[in-house]
């Protein structure tokens, strides 16, 4: 299944997103994939093939533009610093993916959800607390800080974090503001805390970085794809 590419713009850049289809013709529910910091490698598409087997129709969703993928770890800290300090931006650019998603002619643009791994969960967070109209929002070993935390009072729909408990990139005060954040916002939210498991764990090739505190952990792996459907089939996508 070598899906479809798909063009769409915001802030004035060209992204380039890939569309995976559902066996059948009928109307499906739709899933936006954000990709870890990189951008869109053979994990973000193998994670919206495996959405599409589920009956999704998923796009593996461009932030960076272009369909890039930055192998230079300072100008992905870069990167990353940007979004973090400006969310409006990344929630421009999810905003425009989602609209490129609803587009898709199978996609019933009343049963959307955005799941993202590494930044891309935070990508998927600050779509909801934009507002967007999701029937669920999951993040993978995701960033968990905004800078405006006040806006999760905009969020519509059930929050998913599946963070590795000895995660180097998201400690326990990052959580604690999260789970502070989400509460006074009065968010339908869940984190699911993973023991002896750190960053990139839904990745096989994070064992090959050299970045202490970043592993695949199998275990992990398919305990949170499991939460991560039940959430769906909970709020009616599955």
């Amino acid at each position: 299944m070598p899906g479809t590419k798909v063009a769409y713009s915001a802030e004035g850049i060209e992204f380039i997103g890939t569309v995976f289809a559902p066996p059948g013709s009928g109307p499906a529910p739709g899933v936006l994939v954000a990709h870890e910091s990189p951008g869109v490698t053979a994990h973000t598409l193998e994670a919206a093939r495996r959405l599409a087997g589920l009956g999704f129709v998923a796009m593996a969703t461009d932030y960076q533009g272009g369909g890039q993928v930055v192998s230079d770890r300072a100008e992905m800290g870069r990167r990353f610093q940007a979004f973090l300090a400006d969310p409006g931006s990344i929630r421009a650019r999810m905003e425009a993916a989602l609209e490129a998603l609803k587009a898709q002619p199978r996609v019933d643009a009343g049963r959307l959800a955005a799941v993202g791994y590494c930044y891309g969960g935070a990508a998927a967070i600050e779509l909801a607390r934009g507002g967007a109209d999701l029937k669920a929002a999951v993040g993978y070993h995701s960033t968990l800080t905004t800078v405006r935390p006040q806006d999760a009072t905009q969020i519509r729909c059930p929050v998913l974090v599946h963070i590795g408990a000895d995660d180097p990139a998201v400690p326990v005060e990052q959580r604690t503001a999260f789970q502070a954040e989400m509460t006074a916002a009065g968010v339908d939210w869940r984190l699911m805390l993973y023991g002896r498991t750190g960053h990139s764990f839904t990745n096989p090739e994070a064992d090959g970085w050299g970045m202490p505190g970043f592993a695949y952990s199998a275990a992990a792996d398919r305990r949170s794809w499991a939460a991560t459907q039940d959430l769906f089939a909970e709020v009616g996508l599955l």
